[in-house]
């Protein structure tokens, strides 16, 4: 299984509905969002003028950047798959990729809130939420990002923003699932944001007509992956030494790893 959304851009009308549904459904503060909605053009395209809009939110992809990037120690996690009730464990981080739905999950009961899964997103589909703490480690908040509303998945609903589209442009089901909808669009042509340097496997996939999806395509597609920042170089480095400081928040965690690496240095 691998769940997916589809947009149909030729439905999509600009409301908003979808990303107040969602900010009311997980709390998200004011200023950030889980998903969006972009305004596009108008602007020429080879087919014709163009105007669409462009909603957006974490694509779950195959190969997700942010996984990798996440510094937080590995624990064993067992998953279960809710139609089998097969298990497996793994070794996760606090950014994991679901073996059995597909979708890319955050723990955020041990996220660093250092931020590094956000700096890897190459669709800038993750925020750091510094309204809430995770008080334990420390840091300056806790990673957030588009579920696909697993709770409510689990329970049988859609998620908020699909329930809550007054066009019923987003759509969302299993792509692995010849007979579902997302995938006889997949059949007709929609397709992910992806480039020759950024192919990481999205699987939120657009469907419009050509003049809009060329608008769509030249305007939101990421050309390059992002670069590793300093706080992410920092957070990885900090792995060691986790435990040893694990109160004294970022600055003090930085410090302890800049010491960690001077020492280092030394024995070489």
């Amino acid at each position: 299984m691998q769940y997916g959304m589809i947009i149909d851009l030729d439905r999509c009308v600009g409301c908003h509905a979808c990303t107040i549904a969602c900010k009311a459904e997980w709390d998200v503060p004011a200023d950030k969002g889980r998903n969006w909605v972009r305004r596009l053009g108008p602007s020429n395209t080879p087919e014709g003028l163009a105007s669409t809009y462009y909603p957006g939110l974490c694509n779950h992809c195959n190969e997700p950047s942010c996984v990798p990037a996440c510094p937080a120690d590995v624990i064993e996690k067992t998953f279960t798959d809710s139609k089998t009730g097969k298990t497996t464990t793994m070794e996760v981080a606090a950014t994991y990729k679901d073996p059995f739905n597909g979708t890319v999950q955050i723990d955020q009961d041990r996220c660093l809130g250092c931020g590094a899964c956000a700096d890897a997103c190459p669709y800038g589909a993750r925020y750091v939420n510094t309204d809430i703490m995770n008080e334990e480690i420390g840091g300056e908040g806790i990673a957030d990002k588009c579920t696909y509303c697993m709770p409510r998945v689990e329970k049988g609903l859609e998620p908020a923003c699909v329930q809550t589209c007054l066009a019923n442009a987003r759509i969302f089901g299993d792509l692995d699932d010849p007979n579902s909808e997302v995938a006889k669009y997949v059949k007709k042509g929609a397709k992910g944001l992806t480039s020759a340097a950024v192919n990481i496997g999205p699987n939120g996939r657009y469907y419009g007509n050509k003049k809009d999806m060329h608008l769509l395509t030249t305007t939101s597609t990421p050309t390059e992956m992002p670069s590793a920042s300093l706080r992410r170089s920092l957070m990885a480095r900090l792995k060691p030494e986790l435990r040893k400081a694990k109160n004294l928040g970022l600055l003090g965690l930085a410090g302890a790893v800049l010491v960690s690496g001077l020492n280092e240095d030394k024995k070489e």
